[in-house]
């Protein structure tokens, strides 16, 4: 699976993008920038690093932060390189902070937050999450993010990816056009057209960013490890709509690659 720690993507880890759906990036901001941003979560929580007894919930979700760690994380000189590579140079809006944080604990338990889905990008003024909404176009949502803030392995509950899902759902949008579907409705069969794709965990070390199509299929699992696991998933919004005069992002060019489309 292609990954970098390098200044900006290589032409062969944006293809990947396009073909698979999301890249990885190594130390894409620093230890210590994690390290803050777990501390002022811990405090959040009122929960301490150090007394798992009182770790009693598979997982808490933390809303959106803005204080200078969770800034500074998304807003490294490489992450702001690999925008431009895979949303369109200055076609994005710089992240003000990181958000939302499922924060998953070892347990036995289950969260029952686990099915495969995909994330909405408009529409969120309904009070009803099912009604959602997605369009071909990506309204709203340039790319998905999942920011590291810990060391995740293969028993840290790693979000699992479906690799190459992204296409399918661009097709299945299609037909609902710039209206877009609903998750009720993208999800009414289960995603069954990409129970065939291969699944990729998103494990690294803290300081790892998954940069993932919008339309990437993604699920979360049960936390197996011995430590809890931090990462934030923030969407990166876009300037506006997509705009046919200028050249096709990564984004946008996997969207024509799966529907042949011409914007």
């Amino acid at each position: 699976m292609p990954k970098t720690d390098q200044t900006s993507l290589t032409s062969c880890q944006v293809q990947s993008f396009i073909d698979d759906g999301f890249v990885r990036i190594e130390n894409a901001f620093s230890t210590d920038l994690a390290r803050q941003c777990r501390d002022a979560l811990w405090i959040e929580m009122g929960l301490s690093p150090d007394e798992p007894q009182n770790w009693t919930q598979p997982v808490l979700r933390m809303g959106w932060k803005c204080s200078t760690p969770f800034i500074g994380a998304a807003n490294t000189p490489q992450l702001h390189q690999a925008y431009d590579q895979l949303a369109g140079k200055s076609r994005w809006l710089a992240p003000k902070g990181l958000g939302t944080f499922p924060i998953r604990f070892p347990s036995s338990e289950s969260a029952g937050d686990d099915g495969w889905h995909v994330d909405m990008s408009f529409g969120e003024a309904s009070p009803d999450f099912m009604e959602w909404r997605a369009n071909v176009k990506s309204k709203g949502r340039a790319l998905l993010m999942l920011f590291l803030l810990s060391d995740v392995g293969p028993d840290d509950a790693p979000t699992k990816i479906r690799k190459g899902s992204h296409a399918f759902i661009a097709r299945e949008l299609l037909p609902y056009g710039d209206a877009g579907a609903t998750l009720r409705q993208l999800s009414a069969n289960g995603y069954a057209s990409t129970q065939g794709c291969e699944i990729e965990l998103a494990t690294g070390a803290a300081g790892t960013v998954y940069l993932c199509h919008p339309f990437l299929v993604h699920a979360a699992q049960p936390h197996r490890g011995e430590r809890p696991r931090f990462m934030a998933q923030p969407p990166l919004l876009p300037r506006g709509e997509f705009e046919p005069a200028l050249s096709p992002s990564p984004t946008q060019l996997a969207i024509r690659q799966a529907c042949e489309l011409g914007f």
